[in-house]
């Protein structure tokens, strides 16, 4: 399946991986990433919107979809790697600069590629994530059972691994399921393309309770700031997991917009409208 109107092409981004990415449109450079479990056509009524007056960069992250999906050796997960990623086959692509939107762990992509290219990020949207940093720090109590899927993800390689495969069209189908206010159309395609990548998706949930939360520390205390435009729409998740959101993201993203959307989690795929109208006033700011 394609996202009409768009090509599809292997390009490198970094050590040597190879991205799955759709490209369409005509304009400034506009780099969407997906998330958890799903591929770059979760973007695909929201590309054809902006593909009007930008080029949308639709790539699948490394570890997912039809991108190349190498061994872990530590840092081959972390979000700094697939950010880099990132920012290699945007300028492979001919653009220097551009505007990136990244929903849940494309979302963790899009921040670190905020924090450590600051030149090159010119506006950023993160949709429906804390920071990696944050994330860990909201979860707490009861409330945290949201989250058992970080926790199982962040054990040591085998066990985790094992678990998943084990039932992996259930466990991979629970969360679009769950996490979703109306189903999804490409609900099968998920779970057959997360079904053939779960050593790499646990990998880089592995990474986000390691390497990344490192990273994040090491920002935080040097005071680094996303100095771009940014906005953030998310979720109402109830004050246990989302009390004083503003101001933990403010912390981050002093010019910022915050947003809470009525949609459930995939917002992209279950209110594109919305999104796409986000991005653009984002991207006049």
């Amino acid at each position: 399946m394609n996202i009409p109107g768009f090509t599809q092409q292997r390009i490198e981004g970094t050590d040597g991986v190879h991205l799955n990415v759709a490209v369409g449109g005509e304009g400034p450079a506009l780099v969407l990433l997906h998330g958890f479990p799903q591929t770059h056509l979760c973007w695909r009524d929201v590309a054809v919107e902006l593909a009007v007056d930008h080029t949308v960069i639709c790539p699948d992250l490394r570890g997912y979809g039809d991108s190349d999906k190498p061994a872990d050796t530590g840092e081959t997960y972390s979000k700094r790697t697939m950010a880099n990623d990132v920012v290699a086959v945007t300028k492979r692509l001919g653009f220097e600069r551009f505007a990136l939107a990244g929903h849940d762990r494309g979302a963790l992509v899009a921040i670190r590629a905020g924090l450590d290219h600051p030149d090159t990020v010119t506006h950023l949207a993160s949709l429906d994530v804390f920071t990696t940093l944050d994330t860990w720090d909201v979860m707490a109590g009861r409330a945290a059972s949201v989250g058992w899927h970080l926790y199982l993800m962040a054990q040591p390689p085998g066990l985790p691994e094992a678990m998943i495969n084990a039932v992996p069209e259930a466990f991979f189908g629970h969360f679009l399921d769950i996490w979703a206010k109306t189903p999804l159309a490409l609900r099968d395609l998920y779970v057959e393309k997360s079904r053939a990548a779960v050593t790499s998706i646990v990998a880089d949930y592995r990474a986000s309770a390691g390497i990344d939360v490192d990273h994040d520390e090491a920002d935080r205390d040097a005071g680094r700031r996303l100095r771009m435009p940014v906005t953030v729409l998310q979720q109402d998740w109830g004050p246990a997991m989302t009390g004083h959101a503003v101001q933990r993201w403010q912390s981050w993203a002093p010019d910022l917009e915050h947003r809470t959307v009525t949609s459930g989690h995939f917002m992209a795929e279950e209110d594109p409208a919305t999104i796409s109208q986000a991005l653009r006033d984002l991207l006049k700011r």
